[in-house]
């Protein structure tokens, strides 16, 4: 068993010659609604003060850069929740500390969740002003029925929209689809993926419907309200969605991932390849080299609670673990047969400390 440490016990203080590659991780967790299908951390509040928020991701930020000076930022995302809700000012001055704290890789990668509601598509602009060189778009849909059920608050015509503007503003742009909702044929689901491979760029989501606990369609479900897809009907759909992508020229690179050679999104390599990243903000997570011992941290979950920690302690970690070799062996391993590259057997031996089994 692991014991937990406090975060403020054991700071790097010994940069190594070669930085090690970073990713950061920034959580808005709020939505404009809650979406039945979503277990993420994510909340819906009547007033949001801005200013408050920004100086704890910032004081966050910092925390996390003293733990981590061997490191070079590879990426940023933020994430969500609805990161296109946040200010554009906010999100300037986090890429601007990002940049002050750690060295920033030449192909540094700045990704931002967006919905595509007409208010937040007025902002495009000035998140691309800010620094944000990566667009990934909520659009789960482009069926008016499908959004309804989905419970999503644009529709089709404003999802178009919302892709022509990304286009236009944003040198990268990804947006998500969810398949495999119930009723879907494989009929439907070619005609919905041909539209989507039509307007995609060079990067593709694409989700099928899982039904999570503590979410709104779990409690539909259990009343009967609707019946999901059944899995050999799934498994089709999935194996249609392989072919229907590689032959568009996006094969899949990840489970539900697809791209253009090149055109992976950088930030989540680095989870799936088992690199480190820093995660800041309500339930962002961590994993990251520091003193010579890899660590896993985890941030208070409550956005309330949270940012009473920061403001008290210039942090809001719930707990931060040591990783044991052969624990991160096993993430590794797990993390890595998402990929379709695979992994490679002498990391996971290098990780562990000792030959595989």
């Amino acid at each position: 068993m692991t014991e937990t440490v406090k975060i403020s016990d054991t700071p790097s203080r010994n940069p190594t010659a070669v930085p090690r590659p970073l990713a950061i991780y920034v959580h808005w967790p709020f939505c404009l609604a809650k979406c039945p299908y979503c277990d993420f951390n994510s909340h819906v509040r009547g007033a949001i003060d801005g200013d408050r928020w920004r100086r704890a991701l910032l004081r966050e930020l910092s925390h996390f850069a003293t733990f981590t000076p061997g490191h070079a930022a590879t990426s940023l995302f933020f994430g969500g929740g609805t990161p296109s809700l946040m200010a554009p000012g906010t999100v300037a001055q986090v890429i601007a500390a990002v940049g002050r704290h750690w060295p920033l890789d030449a192909d540094f990668e700045v990704t931002l969740e967006a919905n595509p509601t007409s208010v937040e598509a007025g902002r495009f602009r000035a998140y691309r002003a800010a620094g944000v060189n990566r667009l990934s778009l909520g659009v789960q849909s482009f069926d008016d029925p499908t959004l309804g059920f989905l419970g999503r608050e644009h529709d089709a015509r404003t999802a178009r929209a919302a892709l022509e503007l990304a286009h236009a503003t944003f040198p990268r742009v990804s947006f998500d689809l969810i398949y495999a909702v119930p009723g879907q044929t494989g009929a439907a689901w070619r005609r919905e993926l041909a539209t989507a491979l039509g307007l995609a760029g060079d990067h593709l989501s694409l989700y099928q419907l899982t039904i999570e606990p503590a979410t709104g369609f779990a409690g539909a479900v259990r009343r009967g309200a609707w019946v999901p897809l059944d899995d050999d009907r799934a498994a089709a759909l999935y194996d249609q969605t392989q072919a229907q992508c590689a032959t568009a020229g996006l094969a899949a690179y990840e489970i539900s991932n697809h791209a253009r050679p090149g055109a992976a999104c950088r930030h989540n390599l680095t989870y799936w390849r088992y690199g480190d990243y820093v995660g800041v903000g309500p339930g962002a997570h961590g994993r990251f080299v520091a003193a010579g011992e890899r660590r896993a941290t985890r941030q208070r979950t409550k956005p309330e609670a949270w940012l009473a920690a920061v403001e008290a302690q210039g942090h809001g970690t719930a707990e931060q673990t040591p990783i044991e070799p052969r624990t991160a062996a096993e993430e590794a391993l797990l993390m890595g047969l998402r990929l379709t590259e695979g992994v490679d057997p002498r990391r996971i031996e290098a990780l562990a400390g000792r030959p595989l089994d």
